[in-house]
């Protein structure tokens, strides 16, 4: 099926496996890639479009939003809303979560997204991308509410991400392995190029933003000093350390060949448990990790098994090669 299969057929092919399906999910995923499509082609755009720069709006983390987030955060909800496979939506860039209109039938699903994950690259042409996780909608509730999404991430049906780099990859789980797709521009399609990716269990590479380093906690300080004294410290081997500052790009080095990406806890705002969104990137990306065989924690827990009290809610993320992200859980429980 390698460079053959489409999304579509791809999973078309994993639904056949479950008689009880109906192929809703099926549908949603490819509403999720026509999505995608749209937001490649404004992000490649880039200034030929007159979208670059920042907008005179702020999100509900009181974080100053760029133009694309808003064009992205509405080519994705135009292109699901209307659909049918959704009970509700619920979007990083709007305060609430987002009803379907009552001219539009209602599905069984619930999607938390994170439209433009990294778009303080965008200026600078680096990789951004866009982030989702597809929850069931509650038996028997017809209007869901914001209580509706509070779910630990072990509820999730389906996570994924698409990243906007030298090509547009799709990369998803729905529970059996995760599996990666390349948007072939000439036929239009998500074709299959990267089956069962596996996290490799070791790595000799992290990224963190280390401008941040005074305010870390032990824990971290500890991990990162010993990385950074080389073959001569405890480790005894040499790392390598990377920080692109959007999750999508991060993630996918890691799925590609390893290594661990951080963004802890700090006192730089001593209010703020993390600067992560735990519905809109922690969960779906922690499912797309431990099902290609690598870790999730916030140092302290397993990410998929916390209970969201807010939809907007954040944590701090530790996640990756299993024995990197293990080794600093140790630092954290002792």
């Amino acid at each position: 099926m390698i460079g053959t299969a489409t999304l579509t057929q791809f999973n078309i092919h994993q639904q056949r496996k479950f008689s009880a399906t109906r192929g809703e999910l099926t549908l949603l995923l490819d509403d999720v890639a026509r999505a995608c499509k749209s937001i490649s082609h404004a992000v490649n755009q880039g200034a030929l479009s007159g979208t670059l720069g920042a907008s005179e709006s702020s999100n509900v983390q009181g974080e100053v939003q760029k133009q694309l987030d808003l064009i992205c955060d509405e080519l994705f909800t135009d292109a699901l809303i209307w659909t049918g496979h959704l009970a509700a939506m619920a979007s990083e860039e709007v305060d609430d979560i987002i009803a379907i209109p009552q001219q539009y039938p209602k599905g069984k699903y619930l999607i938390c997204f994170d439209p433009l994950d990294g778009s303080s690259n965008i200026d600078v042409n680096l990789s951004v991308g866009t982030i989702f996780s597809i929850l069931r909608c509650p038996d028997g509730v017809e209007t869901p509410t914001a209580v509706d999404f509070m779910q630990p991430g072990t509820r999730q049906v389906c996570a994924g991400f698409c990243i906007y780099g030298p090509a547009t990859i799709l990369v998803l789980t729905s529970g059996a392995g995760v599996n990666g797709f390349t948007l072939d521009h000439d036929v239009g399609e998500f074709i299959l190029t990267h089956p069962q990716i596996k996290i490799p269990e070791d790595t000799a590479e992290f990224a963190i933003n280390v401008s941040n380093q005074r305010y870390w906690e032990q824990p971290v300080q500890r991990y990162v000093d010993e990385c950074m004294q080389g073959v001569q410290g405890v480790r005894e081997k040499n790392f390598n350390m990377r920080w692109i500052a959007s999750m999508v790009a991060e993630v996918y080095r890691i799925l590609t060949r390893g290594g661990i990406f951080m963004y802890p806890v700090d006192n730089k705002e001593p209010l703020m448990p993390g600067r992560l969104r735990l519905m809109y990137e922690a969960n779906p990306m922690s499912f797309i990790i431990e099902q290609a065989g690598g870790m999730a924690s916030t140092g302290r827990q397993r990410i998929m098994e916390i209970l969201p009290d807010d939809i907007h809610q954040r944590i701090p993320v530790m996640m990756g090669s299993k024995h990197e992200v293990e080794r600093i859980v140790s630092y954290h429980t002792k």
